[in-house]
Formats: structure tokens, sequence, C-alpha cells
């Protein structure tokens, strides 16, 4: 049965996709959230027929076949009324007068409303220009229909159109020249094969903190991995194959619920099915929840791993209960949610989970055609020292080869060499297929989609255009910062601080919120917009970006991806481990009057994989650099789940393999003995930072 989307629906009956969702919860037993949502080709007709009358005809129709019971009693009535004039009844009725009058109403704002011209890849910030409101009102309002975006992120199309609409504007989207010359790759691809085949399901684990999912992805790594890998700390490309009965799948082994944000924004759909993982004793938590919408917003098959199954509390039926209160009914209840008990920490459970997912993926019917160009989707990148812009890369359709010429977002590049999960290069990769690329000329964005084209210097046209539209917006958007504050609420741009609080306990954050909303200012109104526990992450960076705020950790961090999105989106983070100076400095900074502080400069984030005991030094952690390096000389703290549990620690040791180094650089294991502790965890993040003093 094919289906049809909200705003493709909306667009053939000429009216807003907003007006046509108001008609179908109104009207239609039917769940739509957002213009993105897809009808069955059944219902789509029933709603053009409420919309155009040819319901009311049907049922009159129906009327006279006798098929309506309860109108045969008036039919008796009617016969006896004198028939209408000829010419009476060629006039129309009531309500199709009605309905000509709304018709030619909306034809006439159609055709008053303004029009904004678009051309290639939209941004956030250009979009919000051409509307003329601010950049955090439209983030804010993409947040309401279930897209996060930052201000300097591609929307799709859809997206961009549907937003306009609501705005009241018409688009005239056309795409760039030069795009369009990059989109002749498809002419190019006339004499390649267009068959489609079988291929692999990309899944993504989502679930409450401390409910099991990376145990769980770790059980089934040991115990699934394709043959290749050893012992020892592994290459982490955040994407990883599984063997099931001679088939693969992949695994997507991104933090929080990251493939579902930053990438649904961009228009991106990597993710094929969603496995939640929900604790047996624990039962559904807020996180759990909001990995349940994104996965909905997404449209994602969900598949629900109740974990803990060894536990003495466990309480699978109250679990499942609490799912079916969320709309994912068991299919032992007579729902279609698969459910299975697992036990991560034995082992059991893991080879019907798997199985599962091999039957969802079959009832899918997955299909890519490899004989393709290439394209796909940014998983994950960073910058190595000894390699460079190094992007994890899951192709979704075509194969990818060494020395292709490809664009990802805004960067260009050519095709160095590729690297699977094992760190064995390899020449190609077909779809579904997780890779490591080397050879780009900066660093793109998770979410990123890239292709590849025709020749590097259509890449590099293309890349170099898409990147001065996004410098022309970063350029309207001016920030509110502490340095800055006194300044602009000078210039009277100011009126109110908003702050987001983020800490390690609840006792600290209302503590900080009382002590900040005691504050009596003259000059500017404090207002705390958010406040929560634990890392600072993504989403609260992009809520920062939409309220022009400031955001204030209390003993907590922001994670690598929230510290990258905010100095690109120029998002103030301020990080305390007393609460008075939080006061201090943001009094000082409405006076004009704060002092000269010491600045961190973050090097690089660690991350502990193994701990070997030595009887004489104490817990050596095998680690391996993930971001920037770490030196004998910094200075390093202890994150452990995004709350620090070590501050301005010391490094004893620091070694590679048996020898002493100065330093070990991203993308390379280590060995580390910190001075005076020893309570190391695995999975622990050791970041190492130097102090530097800086004027204000």
């Amino acid at each position: 049965m094919s289906k049809v989307r909200v705003y493709e629906l909306a667009k053939e009956l000429g009216i807003t996709s907003k007006k046509l969702i108001e008609v179908i919860k109104k009207d239609m037993d039917i769940d739509v959230n957002n213009h993105m949502s897809t009808l069955t080709d059944e219902d789509a007709k029933k709603v053009m027929a409420i919309l155009t009358g040819k319901a009311g005809e049907e049922a009159s129709k129906e009327t006279k076949k006798g098929k309506t019971a309860p109108k045969a009693k008036e039919s008796e009535a009617v016969k006896k009324k004198e028939k209408p004039k000829e010419e009476e009844r060629t006039v129309p009725g009531r309500k199709a007068r009605k309905m000509i009058q709304e018709e030619k109403r909306a034809a006439m704002l159609k055709a008053q409303k303004p029009k904004i011209n678009l051309e290639g890849q939209v941004t956030v910030a250009e979009l919000a220009s051409k509307l003329d409101i601010t950049s955090a009102q439209l983030i804010t309002h993409l947040m309401e229909i279930g897209v996060m975006a930052s201000v300097n992120q591609a929307l799709n199309p859809e997206t961009v159109e549907f937003v306009a609409e609501e705005y009241g504007f018409d688009v005239d989207y056309r795409e760039d020249l030069l795009e369009e010359e990059l989109l002749a790759v498809k002419e190019s691809e006339a004499g390649l094969k267009n068959e489609e085949v079988l291929r692999k399901p990309v899944v993504t684990v989502l679930g409450h903190v401390d409910h099991g999912k990376t145990l769980l992805l770790d059980a089934i790594r040991s115990a699934n991995v394709v043959s290749g890998e050893f012992g020892g700390i592994t290459q982490h490309i955040g994407a990883y194959q599984v063997n099931v009965d001679d088939k693969k799948v992949v695994f997507l082994d991104t933090p929080g619920h990251e493939a579902f944000t930053a990438m649904r924004a961009r228009g991106a759909q990597v993710t094929d099915i969603a496995v939640l993982v929900v604790a047996a004793d624990d039962g559904v938590m807020p996180q759990t929840v909001e990995a349940i919408n994104h996965a909905k917003a997404a449209n994602v098959p969900v598949l629900v791993a109740i974990n803990k199954m060894d536990k003495a509390e466990a309480n699978a039926e109250r679990v499942k209960q609490q799912l079916a209160e969320h709309d994912l009914v068991p299919e032992e209840w007579g729902g279609d949610t698969i459910v299975v008990p697992v036990s991560a920490i034995k082992g059991e459970g893991l080879d019907e989970l798997l199985e599962m997912i091999l039957l969802l993926a079959e009832v899918a019917e997955l299909k890519a055609c490899p004989d393709q160009y290439a394209k796909g989707t940014v998983i994950e990148a960073n910058l190595d020292k000894g390699r460079g812009p190094v992007a994890t890369v899951l192709v979704q359709n075509g194969t990818l080869y060494v020395g292709e010429p490809i664009i990802c977002g805004s960067i260009a590049g050519k095709v160095r060499a590729m690297l699977n999960e094992h760190g064995e290069r390899v020449s190609a990769a077909g779809p579904s297929t997780p890779v490591e690329i080397l050879g780009l000329n900066d660093v793109p964005m998770a979410g990123d989609s890239f292709q590849v084209v025709i020749n590097e210097r259509i890449a590099r046209q293309v890349a170099d255009k898409r990147a001065n539209k996004i410098k022309e917006a970063s350029r309207q958007v001016q920030r509110v910062t502490l340095e800055d504050l006194f300044k602009q609420i000078q210039e009277g741009e100011v009126k109110e601080l908003n702050l987001i609080l983020k800490a390690d306990v609840q006792g600290s954050v209302e503590a900080l919120r009382d002590a900040l909303t005691k504050l009596s200012l003259d000059e500017v109104q404090i207002k705390i917009i958010h406040t929560g526990v634990g890392a600072i992450n993504e989403t609260d960076i992009m809520l920062a970006s939409a309220s022009n705020a400031i955001v204030i950790g209390f003993n907590v961090r922001p994670d690598s991806n929230a510290r990258k999105l905010a100095e690109k989106n120029q998002v103030d983070i301020r990080l305390y481990r007393i609460i008075y100076e939080a006061i201090e400095d943001i009094q000082a900074a409405v006076k004009g009057m704060l002092k000269p502080v010491m600045k961190e400069v973050i090097q690089g984030q660690v991350e502990v994989r193994q701990l070997f005991k030595a009887s004489k030094l104490g817990n050596i952690a095998g680690s391996y650099v993930i971001e920037g390096k770490i030196s004998r000389n910094s200075i390093v703290r202890v994150i452990r789940d995004g709350a620090v549990v070590h501050e301005s620690g010391s490094i004893a040791s620091l070694k590679r393999f048996k020898d002493d180094v100065r330093e070990v650089s991203s993308g390379y294991e280590c060995g580390i003995l910190l001075e005076n502790y020893n309570d190391l965890h695995e999975g622990d993040i050791i970041e190492a930072y130097l102090m530097e003093q800086i004027a204000r």
C-alpha cells in the first residue's frame, strides 16, 4: 500500500499543511503529528472527499440506494414535498456555495502571499532572515515540530516549505546551478546498473542512562562481531557489523539520541530499526519516553529489549504495561511491538534479539543499488593530529571507492584511504557499510550528507559556495556572552539574561537556581529557561542557541559534541565548582567589571578502555585518545557519566606500550597512571587541559 506525506497532499489540495492537519485530527481518527506524517492512499482519498464535499455526495447516493436505514422514514416526507423547478436545481446549495467562496478566498490569499526566493542548501539563519524573524524564533518553532537544528545547519526542502507556509510565505525554491551540475552525476549513472538488492539493516540502540545500552552493545559485539578483531582495545569508529546466521547487522554506536536529532534535521534517515533498552527493575524512565518520541518522529520501527532480567527486582510485565501506555503494545498483548527479555551481563536473550532484528529487516525489505555512485551520511568526525580530518560515514546507496572525489555538506575532498571498524584498509564499501574515510579538506558535521561527484573541481566549487552561505549567516547572529554583556545592556540590545543551568546533582541545581533568581539587578532581568542534571549535551547547546542563552555548568562538563557545537554556534559555556563564583561573575558582568580570569584550554579527551592493576603503582588505565591529545604536563580531570569525580589532577606516568612518552595524539592507545588517584573505572573520560590567563 503506497503512502503520501501530509505536506504533499496539502500542496495538491492548495491548502496549508497546518489546515490539513486540523481537518484530519477533527474529522478523522488518524494520528498525525506534523507535515512529514504519512497517510495511506485510502485515508488520503477520504480526506480529499471531506475537503471537496464528495463525501456528502457519496452519502446521498447510498441513501437513494436504500443502504442507510435511519434515513428511510424521511423518504416518504421528502416525496410529499413539491419538487423544485429545473432552473432552481442547477443553483448550488448553501454548502456548495460556501465551499466555492472558501476556495476563491484561498486562491486570493495564495495570490497575495509574499514570495521568498531560495537557492541550494538553505540554513536556519538564511531562512530566518528571509522570513524576517530571528534565528532563535525559527529554531524554537522547529523544535515545536520535532526538528532539532542549530543556526548554521542546512534544512531539507520539505521542512523549508512547511515552515515558510506557517509564516505566510510562498517559496520559490530552485537548485543551485552548480549543484545542478553536481547532480549531473545522475546522467552519468545511465550506464550503470539500477538493480536493487537487499541490504544490511542499520540499528541504533536507545534508552535511559544506566539501563545497560553500552553493556548490551558490548555483549552483542563480543559474541557476534564479524571475525577479524582480536582482544585488546578495539578501534572505535562509531559503527560496527555483527554476524547473525551468515547475515550482517550494522549497529550505530552513537551517543544519546544523536541519530534522531542532528541527522533528522538535515533530512537524513540513517537508522532502519531502533532497539529501545529498558531496565527490568527501573521500567520506563524520562529518557526512555524521549527515545520513544524520537523514534516515532523518525518513523522508525521500535524493538524493545527488557534488560537486567537477571536481577531479583526484575518485573517484565510491569515494563510491558508502561510501554503499552506509550503506544508500544507488545505482540503477546495483541499489539505489534516485539519485546525481548535479555540479560546483557549473562548474555541471555541476545540470539533472539538479533533474530527479531533480522525479522523486522526482512519485513521492511530494505534495498539499495550497489552499482550506483555512493551516497550516505556522516556518523561522526574529528581532527586527528597524525591523519588530518577523519570522518566515519555510512554508505546508504551505491559503492564508495578509494580515489573518488566527494562532498560532505560544505566540505570537499578525495577519498585517500578507507578503514573498517578493525582498522583494516579497504578499497570499497557497499550499501549499509560503515567506514572511516581520510582525505577531506576539513572536519564535517555529524549528520551531513555525502555523495560522490564527477570531479574535484565541482566538489570544491559547491563546497565553497555552501561554506560562504554559512559564514554569511553566521555574521548576522550576535550572541550574548558574559564578556560583552555590559556593552549589550548599554546599547539596549539585552533586557533579559537567559541562563541554562546544569549540575551534577539535583540539590546543586536547586541551590544555584535559587541564588540566581534572588539576584536583584536593575540593568537586566535574569531568566532561567532550563535546568537539568548531568553533562552539558548538544540539546542544551541547541536550546541556548535558540534562546540566546549562556550555559552555566556546576561540577559537570560539556561532552565533546556539545563543545564543538558551542564553538560553532558561539554559545558561551561557563563552568564552576563554587556557587558564589557564578553569582559574582554574573553581577560583575552586568556592571562591566569582570576581572581577568584563568581560562581553560582543552587539549584532548581520553577514554579508559581497560584497567591493569600493578601492585606497587596502582591502577594503570589502558586508554584511547578520542580527541585532541594528552601531554605529560597536562592538568587532568576525571569525568564519569558526565559528572566530574576528580579535578586538578596530574599525570604520574604516560606510556605508549613500554616507552615513556611526552604526549599521545588522537587515534592512539596509551597507558596512564594518575598522581594520587586510583579510583578509575572503565568508561571514564580523562580530560586534559592547560590554564591560560585572559584579560577581559
